[in-house]
């Protein structure tokens, strides 16, 4: 009798338990509401700025890391130094500067990034992206070595923080214990939250590096080893033979990265609990019930390449901790080979992301005002943006990631250098030699107003890549993953062509013409919530000379959008009718500031690459 009431308190608790996490989860919205007026900056930690010399990487902290070169004569390279001349001892290696460009350590951590809060908010960031920050041996920190730690080289006391690593089970929560690196990065998101920035990391959760404690374990103990259904592991080592036998899946063949194993729903037991220790790990790290110490959400790292059924599952661990937290995955080539995209729909259904990178954005924005052989009309714009707008669903498109690049394509800046190539294919010295490495030039860089102004004024929070804002150019990865460029620092200038050919010598300097510009158009968006939760209306004044209206409106407010994608200046008449305006009606242009009275016969001034906003 006793144990049937045992039974049943048990039953009840696990009810009211369970209909409680199904509650939370109920509550939170389709999205975030911060996030659909979020201007996104995402930050390459090793490259953003060295706030702390001190924590600088050593050889020991690279163990692991390909390309597993380790020469003796290895520095911390100089931040400021011409991106493709080799040092000594990267020459002394190679005379080929993609051999050796991933031996570079600059020294970026996370008090660069502390440093750097205010600089953000001056550019008017309220959210922030970090490219991954857990403990790894590479520069990219995709190769994890664990999940529970902030690299020891994001922190102040590297060497202090390896000894509690040992200290510690990893495959046991309750051992965990909290390094400086990790205790800096808790100071990191109170400085954010201070500043009513929300930030939120990458989570790398479909593979793991070679050093990831638990796969360690395995190539030790090979089929004894507790971790082993963690892993798809094709052979097991013979320990009667000479030869290794012992292989496994890596990501793409890679074997730098094993994979996670999966089965129908996802990841398998072992890996899918620890990560749900992770989540509540940094989401709520005092375990007190209150997120605002932790992390405001995840961007997924190859999220297509996980089934979807565990993202389901990963929602709910998140939303259960923080109702407001925001998931966004990377949802990216439906078919690379065919420069095919994905149409991110089926993540976006309410139960897995609340948005994506929108590659799709940046890649319409290129076609229309990049490229110029292939470059596709006002219209054709027009009709790619609805496109996308008509496949996401309107909470989910107010929050997507609208990004113009990343750590992983050429830099917009380059984009417009080198058009009319397919984007992120092989738009990079290494794998095609008439990629052009030169800084743009003038027509060039109003090219890139142009196209950050519609990034701002658009559907969609808009992301900048760290350094656009600065005047960085650069092809795709390593190039895109130059040292941040800093007013404060003066640069060594560009001369130096990785394969030896002739190219101009480049100024590397902090572009403030350009941050302000950056600048200007986010403190339009934060200042006018009808950018960023209005609806949009696209009408071509003339699709031959590129001249675009768009309409945004919300709850009676209007702006329109006035676009000259054209290499001349051009007067354009607006009949005051399509403005909305009676015979005559006056307008504040919102970037210059100027008032214009419209009537029949106004004509608006803009200039080559010109774009006005126009607010009534």
């Amino acid at each position: 009798m006793k144990s049937k009431i045992i039974l049943t308190i048990i039953l009840f608790l696990t009810l009211i338990i369970g209909c409680t996490t199904e509650k939370k989860v109920d509550e939170a919205p389709r999205v975030p509401e911060w996030a659909k007026t979020a201007v996104w900056y995402q930050i390459f930690p090793e490259r953003f700025n060295n706030g702390d010399e001190s924590n600088d990487p050593k050889l020991i902290d690279m163990e692991g890391a390909w390309p597993y070169v380790f020469p003796d004569d290895w520095q911390v390279h100089p931040w400021t130094s011409d991106w493709y001349k080799l040092q000594p001892y990267e020459s002394s290696h190679s005379d080929n500067f993609y051999d050796v460009v991933n031996i570079r350590r600059y020294g970026g951590d996370l008090q660069g990034v502390i440093d750097k809060l205010d600089y953000l908010d001056e550019l008017g960031i309220s959210a922030i992206y970090l490219n991954p920050v857990f403990e790894s041996p590479s520069l990219h920190k995709y190769d994890a070595a664990m999940y529970h730690h902030i690299d020891n080289n994001f922190g102040p006391s590297p060497e202090r923080d390896r000894q509690i690593w040992a200290e510690e089970n990893p495959g046991d929560p309750s051992t965990w214990k909290w390094t400086s690196a990790d205790s800096l990065f808790l100071k990191l998101i109170d400085e954010c939250h201070k500043r009513d920035m929300k930030i939120i990391v990458d989570g790398v959760f479909n593979h793991v590096g070679s050093t990831f404690w638990a796969f360690r374990d395995v190539v030790k103990n090979q089929d004894k080893s507790q971790y082993k259904d963690w892993f798809t592991i094709h052979a097991f080592d013979d320990p009667n033979t000479d030869e290794n036998e012992f292989d496994y899946e890596g990501w793409f063949g890679v074997k730098d990265l094993p994979e996670i194993r999966e089965d129908e729903n996802g990841l398998t037991a072992g890996p899918a609990a620890h990560v749900k220790d992770i989540v509540q790990r940094w989401m709520d790290p005092n375990n007190d019930g209150d997120p605002s110490d932790g992390i405001d959400g995840w961007r997924l790292d190859v999220a297509e390449m996980v089934n979807i059924k565990f993202w389901k599952k990963f929602r709910t661990w998140a939303k259960d901790i923080n109702p407001d937290a925001y998931i966004t995955g990377e949802i990216w080539w439906d078919n690379w080979d065919e420069n095919k995209m994905f149409n991110a729909s089926p993540w976006l259904q309410g139960d897995a992301f609340d948005a994506v990178m929108n590659y799709r954005f940046a890649k319409a924005l290129k076609k229309f005002i990049s490229d110029e052989e292939t470059q596709i009309d006002a219209e054709a714009f027009s009709d790619s943006l609805r496109s996308i707008y008509n496949d996401y669903h309107p909470d989910n498109l107010k929050v997507i990631m609208n990004l113009l690049d990343s750590h992983d394509v050429e830099r917009i800046a380059s984009t417009i250098v080198n058009p009319d190539r397919w984007y992120d294919h092989d738009n990079v010295p290494k794998n095609w030699n008439g990629f052009s490495i030169r800084a743009p030039n003038e027509i060039e860089r109003r090219k890139q107003k142009l196209i950050v102004g519609l990034q701002m004024t658009l559907p969609g929070a808009p992301m900048i890549y760290y350094g656009d804002e600065a005047g960085m150019w650069g092809g795709d990865d390593p190039d895109c993953r130059k040292p941040m460029v800093w007013s404060e620092m003066e640069y060594e200038t560009e001369t130096t062509h990785p394969f030896g050919y002739d190219r101009p010598a480049d100024e590397v300097r902090f572009d403030h013409d350009l941050f302000e510009w950056y600048k200007k158009l986010t403190t339009i968006r934060n200042e006018n919530p009808v950018l960023a939760l209005g609806d949009i209306q696209f009408e071509v004044m003339d699709n031959e000379k590129g001249f675009l209206l768009i309409k945004r409106v919300l709850n009676g407010n209007e702006i329109y959008l006035v676009v000259n994608n054209n290499d001349e200046a051009a007067k354009i008449k607006i009949d005051p009718g399509v403005l909305n305006a009676k015979s005559r009606h006056v307008f504040t242009e919102l970037i210059t500031g100027s008032e214009i009275n419209f009537d029949y016969e106004t004509k608006l001034e803009l200039p080559s690459y010109g774009l006005a906003v126009l607010k009534k």
